[in-house]
């Protein structure tokens, strides 16, 4: 494509005095692999948000696949999949209608939502016969919520922490889809605390800090030296500092 698949500048955002995010420039090319990192408060989630049209930018411009916030939101929407940090799922449904539900919502035919659900079911391993979602674990959960994302075929997936809570087997699965993901051709935008997850999956990353983006560039740009990420991280937004040992520990 032409155009990236996000393009933010100069985005703001407070609640009250408090700058949550503070002139963010952001362009995340067309089929990358990008990371979204930051300590905790730093901006990530509000900028998701921001991005998905949840909530409003004080100032700012966005773009999503060539297409301005909030002026084509809903055609935006339906060209992008979010898994967000909370799983808003309805817990009285089971996996399959939820999913079909989701499928419905984004203009499939319902034979398609139903034939889609159940090859999604049957991908995340989810076949859990009448179990309503309420009764699903948290990793579970957080699976049922990328198969939601999954099933009209996006070009654009904005994901909050898609691996908390899930097992190793679970994970794995899901990275081995968001990968074929990429090399399909769609654009991943991912936040996650698990650096050694950003390193494996990848290409770009971008950091932000107190609301402002502090670097941003590919995974050999900001491990310049050969540090991991986890030290290039600690060294930009300068969290380190020596340990304070207790005596009686």
């Amino acid at each position: 494509m032409s155009f990236p698949a996000i393009l933010v500048r100069d985005l703001k955002k407070s609640y009250g005095q408090k700058a949550a995010v503070d002139g963010v420039d952001l362009e995340v090319p067309c089929g990358s692999f990008f990371g979204f990192l930051g300590p905790n408060g730093a901006g990530k989630s509000t900028t998701i948000r921001m991005l998905t049209g949840l909530i409003p930018a004080d100032s700012g411009s966005i773009e999503i696949l060539g297409m301005r916030l909030p002026e084509q939101e809903l055609e935006i929407k339906r060209r992008i999949g979010l898994v967000p940090d909370e799983s808003l799922l309805f817990d009285r449904l089971t996996g399959a209608e939820f999913l079909e539900f989701v499928g419905r919502m984004y203009g499939l035919e319902r034979p398609t939502a139903i034939g889609r659900a159940r090859d999604l079911l049957d991908l995340f391993q989810l076949q859990v016969d009448r179990k309503i979602i309420g009764e699903y674990s948290k990793g579970m959960r957080k699976r049922v919520a990328m198969a939601a994302s999954l099933i009209h075929h996006p070009d654009l997936f904005l994901m909050d922490e898609p691996f908390e809570g899930v097992d190793a087997v679970g994970a794995r699965l899901m990275k081995d889809i968001l990968i074929d993901q990429v090399r399909r051709g769609a654009t991943i935008f991912l936040t996650s605390h698990v650096l050694e997850v950003v390193e494996r999956l990848c290409d770009r990353v971008a950091i932000i800090n107190d609301g402002k983006i502090v670097t941003s560039g590919t995974l050999e740009e900001l491990r310049a030296g050969g540090e991991s990420l986890e030290d290039a991280f600690v060294r930009i937004v300068g969290a380190w500092q020596p340990m304070e040992r207790l005596g009686w520990l």
